[in-house]
């Protein structure tokens, strides 16, 4: 069975889809990552089951995780990577954006510290690059490349 296909287990026809939630948070995506790598396949002679429960692959879990991560951004390509990857704590930014202009991301404002040093430039929610009243050592700047498997 694929992916997109019904399926024709009894329980999936009784309870239907697990419904996909409109807004979108990043407890959402977590929990989808989880739910594909931990709900891969797994090859058995009757055919693929779920690693996890041993329902027909793809089970309800890992067709609502494909859905959520489709809906955050994520082709086929990059969802396979996940699973294949195999870590269900795999970090998958929020709000996703793929490459894109550097013009079309919002601008950071520049900061002033309270050693007066000007020009340095904070992303918005991270904390000056300066501890006040520290030692002045400069703080780790926030990770910029996603670290998550890439599709080959």
């Amino acid at each position: 069975m694929r992916v997109g296909e019904q399926s024709t287990d009894p329980i999936d026809q009784i309870l239907g889809e697990v419904p996909v939630p409109v807004p979108l948070t990043p407890e959402d995506v977590r929990l989808a990552v989880r739910a594909v790598v931990v709900h891969a396949a797994e090859e058995w002679p009757a055919g693929p089951k779920c690693r996890n429960d041993g329902a027909t692959y793809p089970c309800r879990l890992h067709r609502w995780g494909r859905r959520v991560l489709q809906t955050h951004g994520l082709n086929e390509r990059q969802i396979d990577a996940l699973v294949r990857h195999g870590n269900p704590f795999v970090h998958v930014p929020f709000p996703f954006v793929l490459t894109g202009p550097a013009s079309a991301r919002p601008q950071a404002p520049v900061t002033q510290s309270p050693r007066g040093q000007a020009g340095r430039v904070a992303a918005p929610g991270v904390r000056p690059a300066i501890r006040p009243g520290g030692t002045g050592r400069p703080v780790a700047p926030p990770a910029t490349r996603p670290r998550w498997p890439r599709a080959s």
